[in-house]
């Protein structure tokens, strides 16, 4: 038998330790049933099971990857405009974000998606970090649509 604060009260009996917790006001909980004799301790079971969630909590992964940003250029875009836009990526990157690139197409620049594909790739090299893309490049109505993330 163990109290709320970790002090031990030693081997009880079931009746004994339920007496023990009603007289305290809190309750009696089963900490391990598989142990000779069982654990058992006196204290608040909503404060036992916040404990516990918690305790799940912290040890869960962390979640990678931030948000998700989103950075938009056009199949005209000129060289100086995609340096900055790159930048732009790099510094959310940089941060820890994973960034959604879309090369927009309009019109009769939905014809030439090939060279849409390229002018992407281009693109994607100007960014100064090393980055890794998530999939292949995907064609969508409105463009070419990209994940790209941090290169671990």
């Amino acid at each position: 038998m163990i109290t709320g604060d970790g002090k031990s009260l030693g081997v009880l009996t079931l009746a004994e330790a339920l007496a023990k917790a009603r007289a305290m006001g809190l309750d009696l909980i089963e900490i391990a049933p598989t142990a000779n004799p069982p654990v058992a301790k006196i204290m608040d079971f909503g404060k036992f099971k916040y404990e516990r969630e918690r305790g799940e909590r912290e040890h869960r992964p962390k979640k990678t990857g931030g948000e998700v940003k989103s950075i938009r250029i056009g199949f005209k875009t000129g060289k100086h405009d995609l340096e900055v836009r790159a930048l732009q990526a790099k510094k959310f990157l940089e941060r820890g974000d994973m960034v959604n690139v879309l090369l927009a197409l309009r019109g009769r620049e939905k014809a030439h998606r090939p060279l849409a594909q390229t002018k992407f790739q281009e693109f994607l090299k100007l960014i100064p970090i090393d980055i890794t893309l998530d999939g292949s490049p995907r064609s969508i109505p409105q463009g070419i649509l990209g994940m790209i993330r941090r290169a671990s």
